[in-house]
């Protein structure tokens, strides 16, 4: 695990949380590498204070883990070159959120996701003005906008939406 921990008490913490989550009454097991991945995705790709686009991000990761289109696994997904940020599987993770991106992380891979999401598969700085027009925006959180591609006749939200937070626990 590649986490950067500044007190052994959080590194017991997430070493239990990423080993198993308890989510109602049944146990799901949760892969320490499969966590320190997702989280690395949530980590690096959206606003860290904003647990709504944490688990946005993490709901795409997931889709595409789903998909036929994509790597079958949160580590390959998210490895794969130019589709999150430079240096995610590399970087340094410092910052007071960490315990809020891990647990955000372990919720996601334990069956949490971003009620907004949907199918979405895709997702770009919420500033970022993209020209396509198969883009059918379906969330705006923790600083990104997230959307399906569409056949164009399909499109009905072709902009971003407003923002919206505090969807998720």
């Amino acid at each position: 695990m590649s986490f950067v921990l500044r007190a052994g008490g959080a590194a017991l913490a997430f070493a239990a949380l990423a080993s198993c989550s308890v989510l109602g009454s049944s146990r799901v097991t949760v892969s320490g590498r499969q966590a320190d991945c997702m989280a690395r995705a949530m980590y690096f790709e959206s606003n860290r204070s904003s647990r709504d686009g944490m688990v946005a991000v993490g709901s795409v990761v997931m889709n595409r883990v789903s998909s036929d289109d994509y790597p079958d696994t949160v580590c390959r997904v998210v490895s794969q070159p130019g589709q999150f940020a430079s240096g995610v599987m590399s970087r340094r993770m410092t910052s007071p959120a960490l315990p809020l991106v891990r647990e955000a992380a372990v919720s996601v891979l334990a069956g949490e996701r971003h009620p907004m999401v949907g199918d979405a598969e895709f997702f770009h700085a919420a500033s970022y003005r993209a020209g396509y027009n198969n883009m059918h925006y379906v969330l705006v959180a923790g600083g990104n906008a997230f959307y399906e591609k569409r056949p164009p006749e399909l499109v009905t939200q072709p902009v971003p939406p407003r923002p919206t937070e505090g969807l998720t626990r």
